[in-house]
């Protein structure tokens, strides 16, 4: 039976938003596990965010070529292959939790989750919603990408329970990892468009081009674009030091510090569509609405430095839920400020790739930065973290402030036209 085309539209944004939120569980596991992981491999804080600098070396790498594969490959065997490799390396480290093995298994991870998939996984976003709908679309996939790692998670940390062992538990906890993405890969195979059998007729204009690269390179605001992602993606990530946080700091079990985590870093996805109607239908523009989460983020990072040390477990716990709802506000619509920058479509891939080796560069650097901090200076760690992304949330601001303004005189330069 053939789907209309709306149904057709909302089927794929679901598939690729659990696509997006089981492929990266694996890599990023130390989110929700960060005391398991370390506990099971005997690791230091610095080695458990060295695993994140190996798969932030890879991407890095992988970054550029990927984005300019994803202009010229089919979205749908691009996301099958990354799936079913991110699931076969799943299951081996799974098998082995081993430090050194699990260094090479996190590099592997970038040519799984990153290479073809990154971009490919963006663009198809971006192509499914009109221009106007930019915001609601990548809102409803990280509703979906939230879902999936609420799901996932929850029952991670039911099957966790199983074990009496650590390796025990993280056994466990890998194994779903598998499951999900061998799932998502099931609902590609299954609802996402063989968009190779269709043939349309792309004008020569429409067409990618690598000297497109160089024009891109020379293009201010697509570096502007990648500071806001690198902003955006630090805050996201850095969300997940309230777990080690509320342990070592507030006193909290790594159980129940797990359980915030999955709120903080997936439940809260769930969001995600009320921020992005909020930058389309309230202020008709990603960058104003940036600004205000940006801003609130900036008094709530500081605002951890005044808690005092008698404070209530349970209050500080649920403060630190709202770093968490207001970063992901600003992450989950992110990719949709490329609009405000009035680049072509057709070299979206390109511009994911050219702006992720910046936009993702914390993966390369942050982990160990933090883990440094948290080894040399204990708990005062905390107060180094906090400090460095109210900063991040400032630089942020001014960027999103300047591709605002660029917006603006593009749109006033096409009234004069329209008006001549």
């Amino acid at each position: 039976m053939k789907l209309s085309d709306k149904t057709q539209k909302y089927l794929s944004i679901i598939t690729l938003g659990v696509s997006g939120g089981s492929i990266y569980l694996i890599p990023f596991i130390k989110y929700v596990f960060y005391d398991q992981q370390i506990a099971a491999m005997s690791m230091t804080n610095a080695q458990s965010g060295f695993l994140l600098s190996m798969y932030g070396i890879g991407n890095m790498i992988l970054y550029i070529p990927g984005g300019i594969l994803a202009d010229k490959l089919s979205p749908r065997k691009c996301l099958l292959f990354s799936l079913l490799s991110t699931t076969a390396l799943t299951i081996v480290y799974g098998f082995t939790m081993n430090y050194k093995i699990a260094l090479v298994i996190w590099f592997l991870f970038s040519f799984t989750t990153v290479l073809v998939f990154w971009a490919s996984l963006l663009k198809a976003v971006r192509m499914i919603g009109s221009e106007k709908e930019q915001g609601t679309m990548f809102g409803i996939y990280y509703a979906v990408n939230g879902l999936t790692g609420v799901g996932f998670n929850t029952l991670a940390l039911w099957v966790s329970g199983w074990s009496k062992t650590t390796k025990g538990v993280m056994f466990n906890v890998v194994m779903v990892y598998a499951l999900a993405t061998a799932v998502a890969a099931l609902l590609v195979f299954l609802f996402l468009k063989k968009d190779e059998n269709v043939k349309v007729e792309i004008s020569e204009d429409e067409k990618f081009h690598f000297k497109d690269v160089g024009h891109l390179i020379k293009n201010p605001y697509v570096w502007l674009f990648a500071v806001v992602v690198f902003c955006g993606y630090s805050l996201f990530s850095s969300t997940s030091y309230f777990t080690p946080y509320l342990t070592d700091v507030v006193g909290v079990s790594p159980t129940n510090s797990g359980v915030y985590s999955i709120i903080r870093n997936y439940l809260f996805m769930l969001l995600s569509p009320i921020s992005g109607y909020i930058a389309d239908k309230v202020f008709k523009s990603t960058s104003k609405w940036l600004t205000i989460t940006l801003s609130v983020l900036v008094v709530l990072f500081l605002g951890v430095l005044l808690i005092p040390t008698s404070a209530n477990a349970t209050m500080v716990s649920i403060y630190t839920l709202l770093p968490g709802a207001f970063g992901l506000a600003s992450y989950s619509i992110v990719f949709s400020l490329i609009n405000e920058t009035k680049i072509p479509a057709k070299v979206t891939g390109t511009v994911i790739g050219l702006a992720s080796v910046i936009g993702y560069s914390p993966d390369l650097f942050m982990s160990v930065m933090f883990g440094n901090w948290l080894d040399r200076l204990k708990n005062k760690g905390y107060t180094l973290i906090f400090l460095y992304l109210a900063g991040t949330c400032v630089v942020a601001i001014v960027c999103a402030f300047l591709i605002r303004r660029h917006a603006i005189k593009i749109s006033e330069l096409v009234k004069d036209t329209e008006g001549v």
